[in-house]
């Protein structure tokens, strides 16, 4: 299995939306680090959720529930989608002020290269998130 973060705003698109909804397709990604790591996704890896530009907070946990596929919104170009589950909202949200403060996050690309939108996290970064935010899965 490995582990991610994916960012949405969430005045666009919130896990409490993803949570309503049960599922979502990840689409409209328009870099090519991230549209690579969409394709290296497995149906099963578990994915940070991340409210960037409004809250900057890991709110909750999704899974991917289908792997990369053709971008239905891209009119031109090689784009990819995945489709995303919630699996549970965090206990406490964790703030990205919270996550350049703890030593074992500081090679998080979250802290390192902020402006993309779904990376991958290890392990140990994924728990310590997890942890911070006091749920277990």
């Amino acid at each position: 299995m490995q582990y991610w973060l994916v960012k949405s705003e969430p005045d666009v698109y919130s896990f409490e939306q993803l949570a309503t909804d049960g599922k979502t397709r990840w689409d409209g990604v328009r870099n090519y680090q991230a549209r690579n790591n969409l394709r290296a996704m497995k149906t099963g890896d578990l994915c940070l959720y991340y409210h960037s530009n409004i809250g900057l907070e890991v709110v909750g946990i999704a899974k991917v529930v289908k792997e990369h596929y053709p971008d239905p919104t891209a009119e031109k170009g090689d784009w990819s989608a995945v489709d995303l589950a919630p699996v549970k909202p965090l206990a406490q949200p964790v703030t990205l002020s919270e996550i350049k403060k703890h030593p074992a996050l500081q090679q998080l690309l979250l802290v390192r290269n902020a402006r993309l939108s779904v990376m991958p996290v290890s392990f140990d970064e994924f728990s310590v998130i997890v942890q911070m935010g006091e749920t277990q899965l």
